[in-house]
């Protein structure tokens, strides 16, 4: 059977997609290859910033270079913002933004038939195209953007060999088939899958082309979410993250629709779980725990405001236990008044009070990270040192920082335009922040040694193997170096021995699956 390759860029969840069209091409019988091998090359963008679109657009390319008998399907966040930029590009041979994602595993393996049969495309009057049997597009209702005058009927081969602005795109703005719910999450490349409840962002922030890359908010039904937990435990999967989008706001959607939420609704009224519990992320996450075996939850990236009391509850009664005392809060600033011109819904004071909650419910051993942005258009010196006050304040583990970049079609692209930071002074604060937070890595980590921690041990590359070492990650989201080789997805106990150079805990294994010694 023909071969293909999944390029994932960007955030957990796209990696989530990325996965599940692997899983359903996997799953017809098609084996995964190496970029220079594969007949078919899905690259999965990124667009939150102009250097994720630059990254994709060159992996495209060398991508080509590499293999030129390939066909390219682009698809993701930059697929959807600027389709017809990439299907300029030579070698890609059809684009799928995000409003047709699901589609994409059905798009792919209509690429694996042979040049010589002919696939036929319908151009319409009206400037779009449906396809008969390219992706079944009729049967799905779909329709995708001509980009070129083409005659009324057209084949798929001769799309693909012609300039690229006749390249296939299929991207709208309905999102109709965006929400690609997995094959069973298990653990193989990923030890530790991501599951994707939650797709698309309501929130406006100024810098964020999120909604417009991938719609409102829309969540897996609790059943879909309890069925994928049980299906991984059943095949002994050890650690589940749940991640999406806007993973706080799971469940909001649900609650307002009577044909998606009847079944949850009806569940909670067993609970006796007051309305305005139903369907939330803290309810979720609590059946998990009643109705499922899985070891070990945790949770992705969510927003400082959805961190409410019953979520906090949670990590009061089963951090440290089964739900991993680990919480990533967007801060993005520490100043008042650059969050309102990134119209975030929160203000300083209100993070640093959630934090403190947090550190209350779970104990000192939550580790603490954070996204935060440098640059922001207008961003003055103190407003700066008020973010590098505010981390200085909080008990990080970890931070992701990055430079703000100007979005097409968002609030802060004419910000931007209008109030500039300059890059030698959004470099040289990068580079204070970056010093800062190394400090706080290092200062969280060091009172772990000379403890014993429980750990997940981790698919090891090979140089590592050579060493007589596995890689492991702690319930808090510490990095371990173990002495010894041990397969994946072993949960054990490892004693706690080092920080080294590159702030990675140097520990030997104790007791593996938390009560069997076997070494």
């Amino acid at each position: 059977m023909p071969g293909f390759h999944i390029e994932n860029f960007g955030c957990r969840a796209a990696r989530a997609d990325g996965e599940a069209v692997g899983d359903r091409l996997r799953a017809a019988g098609h084996g995964v290859q190496q970029p220079d091998r594969a007949d078919v090359v899905i690259v999965n963008t990124c667009s939150v910033t102009a250097e994720a679109d630059r990254e994709a657009r060159a992996w495209i390319r060398r991508a080509h270079r590499l293999n030129p008998a390939a066909k390219i399907v682009v698809t993701g966040c930059y697929a959807q913002r600027a389709p017809e930029e990439l299907a300029d590009i030579e070698g890609v041979s059809a684009v799928v933004g995000n409003s047709h994602k699901a589609l994409v595993p059905q798009i792919a393996a209509e690429l694996f038939v042979d040049n010589a049969n002919e696939v036929i495309v319908h151009a319409s009057e009206s400037g779009f195209v449906t396809g008969h049997d390219f992706s079944r597009a009729e049967s799905h209702g779909l329709t995708t953007r001509a980009l070129a005058p083409a005659a009324e009927f057209v084949t798929v081969r001769s799309l693909l060999s012609h300039h690229a602005a006749r390249v296939p795109i299929f991207a709208d703005d309905r999102f109709a088939h965006s929400f690609l719910e997995e094959a069973q999450v298990l653990p193989g490349e990923q030890t530790r899958p991501n599951l994707k409840i939650q797709e698309g962002c309501g929130n406006r922030c100024t810098f964020c082309v999120i909604p417009q890359t991938r719609g409102s908010s829309r969540s897996l039904p609790a059943e879909s979410v309890l069925r994928q937990v049980n299906g991984f435990v059943a095949v002994g999967g050890k650690e589940l993250v749940l991640s999406g989008i806007n993973l706080g706001r799971w469940g909001r959607d649900l609650s307002s629709s009577p044909a998606l939420s009847a079944s949850a609704l009806a569940d909670a009224e067993k609970e006796g779980a007051p309305v305005s519990s139903r369907c939330k992320l803290a309810w979720l996450v609590r059946r998990v725990f009643e109705e499922t075996d899985l070891p070990r939850l945790r949770l992705s990236s969510i927003e400082p405001m959805d961190w409410d009391d019953e979520m906090i509850a949670l990590m009061a009664g089963y951090g440290g236990a089964r739900l991993c005392r680990h919480a990533h809060l967007p801060l993005q600033s520490g100043s008042d008044a650059v969050l309102r011109r990134m119209h975030r819904r929160y203000r300083p004071w209100h993070y640093a009070q959630k934090v403190l909650e947090l550190v209350r419910a779970a104990g000192p051993d939550l580790t603490l990270g954070a996204d935060v942005m440098v640059g922001f258009p207008g961003e003055t010196d103190r407003e700066f040192e008020e973010t590098m006050e505010l981390v200085r304040t909080l008990p990080f583990g970890y931070l992701h920082i990055f430079p703000f970049s100007a979005r097409p079609g968002t609030r802060a692209w004419t910000l931007h335009a209008e109030s500039p930071v300059p890059a030698a002074v959004v470099q040289e604060r990068l580079t204070a922040l970056r010093s800062l937070a190394t400090e706080k890595t290092r200062a969280h980590r060091e009172p772990f040694v000379g403890r014993t921690m429980e750990a997940i041990t981790l698919n090891t590359s090979p140089d590592l193997v050579a060493r007589g070492r596995t890689r492991a990650l702690t319930g808090n989201f510490l990095p371990v170096g173990i002495r010894g080789q041990i397969p994946a997805n072993r949960l054990l106990r490892v004693r706690i021995l080092g920080l080294r150079a590159d702030a990675t805990l140097e520990a030997a294994p104790q007791a593996i699956d938390r009560f069997a010694i076997d070494l």
